[in-house]
């Protein structure tokens, strides 16, 4: 299934916006179970999980090229809105989003229930930023974070700064925008059928 009118629309954007919305309020939540040292080095994954459907269904909506880069900016300005911007996550969601568009080009926007995964993944990767800043900028972020936090966290997350760890960290959009997709799907099943992508 392709739709071969690829110019964005009035409507596209305001459905791109609304996803969107749907999307950083889910990212948004996920971002509050970082309070628990582990769970912020498994944000991305964590995200993944929360967010598939707004992303899948944006997929679905709107197979024309800019819809991620788009969905990606509203995302990163909510961030900075919220005071939650940094620039390595603004770094990390503009690549996800072009290899993420990248990947939606060459696939021809194709609706195929695996292609929209794989999309959705790469994309997930942009929370990346988050917590990489731990590995990227080590002290002087764990100092800012100690201006805030209790030194019991501080010490709980500096004890995560490790390669198995960065590894862990980097594998969880995989693992988590695989069962973000598959909740999605699951819970969409019909609706998927009916436009022919399952």
């Amino acid at each position: 299934m392709m739709n071969q009118n690829r110019k964005l629309t009035g409507k596209d954007v305001i459905a791109i916006g609304i996803y969107s919305a749907i999307y950083f309020v889910l990212n948004f939540m996920a971002m509050m179970t970082g309070l628990i040292p582990l769970l912020w080095i498994l944000l991305p994954g964590t995200v993944a999980i929360l967010t598939g459907i707004p992303f899948l269904l944006m997929e679905v909506k709107v197979p024309k090229p800019g819809a991620v880069i788009i969905m990606g900016l509203i995302t990163a300005f909510l961030y900075f809105v919220t005071g939650q911007f940094t620039v390595l996550i603004l770094l990390t969601m503009l690549i996800a989003c072009a290899v993420s568009e990248a990947y939606r080009y060459i696939t021809k926007y194709n609706l195929k229930f695996s292609n929209l995964m794989v999309a959705f993944i790469l994309f997930s990767y942009g929370m990346a930023g988050s917590p990489l800043a731990l590995f990227v900028y080590r002290e002087s972020f764990l100092a800012q974070i100690g201006e805030t936090m209790s030194q019991e966290y501080v010490a709980a997350i500096s004890s995560y700064i490790t390669t198995p760890m960065l590894i862990l960290l980097l594998v969880s959009p995989i693992a988590g925008g695989f069962f973000g997709a598959l909740i999605a799907g699951g819970i969409f099943k019909k609706h998927f059928k009916k436009a022919g992508i399952v």
